[in-house]
């Protein structure tokens, strides 16, 4: 079956891995996850995921309580480390092989990146987490996700949300926002929307990577960008 994207780099926030729990990991919610995961790769695609760890910490909000930036930082990158873990193993779970990589050497927990050994695994079949952000601080995970889709080669960067889109403002709060259902990245940039962070939208713009961003917490919504239907916006 051909599909129209045959790699990609899916980014999954840390928050929506909360479901309705308020904090850690919603099983549920991983598991609905990995199953959407598995079903594209069952249909012919290489699949690589980066997942944040606003569910657990988040850099900012500790620098902003006292943490000093670079420590609550690394704080960040641990947490996706625990996300990208609790991922493979339930993507394990439901028969589809994975392997998990880490910005910073944390062996056994995780093999240490490097981009041809994740081509390597992509090629095998295998789901490629990659965890740690960039390994850097002062880099987000968005920064992380346009950087690793760039030198994995893949077609598109998908990033799952909680929302179907982007909007003129935040629809949760302005009932009055309008969804594009495309949109260039200086657009995203001259009306100062909160796609991703700047770094990342410049990355994927220098590197002509287009980004879709879609609600991945319903399920099947995976597939459907995978088959190219016209949900989520589209920049380029």
């Amino acid at each position: 079956m051909r599909t129209k994207y045959q790699r990609v780099l899916l980014k999954l926030s840390g928050e929506s891995l909360m479901g309705q729990q308020g904090y850690g990991i919603d099983t549920e919610r991983l598991n609905q996850y990995a199953v959407q995961i598995k079903e594209i790769v069952d249909g012919g695609v290489q699949v690589a995921v980066v997942i944040g760890g606003g569910n657990i910490f988040r850099g900012l909000q500790g620098a902003a309580k006292g943490f000093d930036r670079v420590k609550g930082d690394q704080m960040g990158m641990l947490a996706t480390v625990i996300n990208s873990i609790a991922l493979s193993s339930a993507l394990e779970n439901v028969g589809q092989a994975s392997r998990v990589f880490t910005a910073l050497n944390m062996y056994p927990i995780g093999e240490y990146y490097s981009k041809w050994h994740a081509i390597d695994a992509l090629n095998n079949g295998d789901v490629a987490i990659i965890a740690g952000g960039t390994g850097n601080p002062f880099f987000t995970t968005d920064t992380a996700s346009a950087l690793r889709g760039v030198e994995v080669g893949a077609d598109v960067m998908l990033k799952g949300t909680r929302v179907d889109g982007i909007y003129t403002a935040d629809p949760e709060k302005d009932p009055e926002a309008t969804k594009f259902s495309e949109i260039t990245y200086d657009e995203v940039y001259n009306r100062g929307l909160k796609v991703m962070d700047l770094t990342a939208t410049a990355l994927c713009k220098e590197n002509k990577l287009p980004i879709i961003v879609f609600d991945m917490d319903t399920p099947g919504n995976l597939r459907k960008v995978i088959d190219g239907e016209p949900i989520g916006t589209l920049v380029y």
